[in-house]
């Protein structure tokens, strides 16, 4: 019986919230002449705090339209702001910076959706030795980390020496299929000085963010290493829950004018490679079982960052100036 009331109490105050904050929406309305989502993009300025604000709006609206406009296909999307202008009674002769901020948020809010649909279809396709576009872009890697020492055979103890499990691989691609290769290559082809250094230090780590002086001071006397392409594939995973759980939309609602893309979370990969690298010296752990620790650590840090409405993760990775005026 507790339990029944208990329900009934929270039902009725869900309904009794809901129906007091869309009372207070239409008096406000009525006393500013403007909907809400005018009121956002006129008082919000652009970026993952405007957005994030009209995709709440859009999603919470008693209007079925409205709900569904946050999923549109990209190609809809100019349709899709006419219609809420008419829906809304907004006149966009009178107010025409509103289609444009409308359409900026919704290019950001339907292309993160797609980028999460891209990036599973990744995860989700298994590695293929029988297949020779993988098996390029694993001989790809190699040489782009190790471009002074020639591949003696695909079966080779040598994948140890970037930090794959055994001799072939393709088993260690198990957990996050294509995408972690795609992320390893992506880092080692367009940022390869700061991979080879990544690598370089994940095995011989002592004094490689340090001078002797200040690894003494910090009592910094052990060092372990790791294995860079297995902390490449957790890094992966750790990039793509952020991703499906939406914490990145913070960041990539401030770095992409439009829609995020697939090369935006590959550069935002190559950020937590590096800065995972640095957080893992500075934390000095006594040996690699600790890893687990190390990187739940690194992604609760991670998850505050990104609770700032102003968080871009990326300092080079500013938005476009074309941002500024939408």
């Amino acid at each position: 019986m507790k339990h029944f009331l208990r329900m009934f109490v929270q039902v009725c105050l869900y309904f009794y919230c809901k129906c007091l904050w869309r009372c207070l929406k239409f008096v406000v309305r009525k006393l500013t002449g403007q909907c809400e989502l005018q009121r956002i993009c006129y008082n919000t300025k652009p970026g993952a705090a405007r957005t994030m604000k009209i995709e709440a709006s859009l999603k919470g609206s008693k209007s079925k339209r409205l709900q569904t406009s946050v999923s549109v296909h990209p190609d809809a999307i100019e349709k899709t702001i006419d219609d809420i202008m008419e829906l809304k009674r907004i006149n966009p002769d009178i107010n025409p910076q509103l289609g444009v901020s409308l359409q900026a948020c919704l290019l950001q809010i339907v292309g993160y959706r797609n980028l999460i649909a891209e990036v599973e279809k990744l995860r989700r396709e298994m590695y293929d030795s029988e297949n020779p576009q993988h098996e390029e872009m694993l001989l790809k890697l190699w040489k782009c980390l190790k471009p002074n020492s020639p591949l003696k055979a695909r079966i080779s103890k040598q994948w140890c020496e970037i930090g794959f499990q055994g001799d072939d691989p393709k088993t260690d691609f198990r957990g996050m299929g294509l995408l972690g290769l795609y992320n390893l290559v992506y880092f080692a082809e367009w940022d390869t000085e700061i991979a080879q250094q990544v690598l370089s230090d994940s095995l011989q780590p002592k004094y490689s963010q340090f001078s002797k002086a200040e690894w003494e001071k910090k009592k910094l006397d052990k060092a372990i290493g790791y294995s860079f392409a297995i902390v490449g594939i957790n890094i992966t995973d750790l990039a793509y829950n952020l991703l499906v759980s939406g914490a990145l939309k913070t960041h990539f609602y401030n770095v992409a004018p439009e829609a995020p893309t697939l090369t935006h979370f590959q550069q935002t990969f190559c950020y937590l490679m590096h800065e995972f690298h640095k957080f893992w010296i500075e934390e000095d752990p006594l040996d690699i079982m600790e890893f687990n620790r190390v990187r739940e650590k690194f992604h609760k840090r991670l998850l505050k960052q990104l609770q700032n409405p102003e968080m871009a993760l990326c300092p080079h990775f500013a938005a476009s100036e074309s941002l500024i005026n939408m």
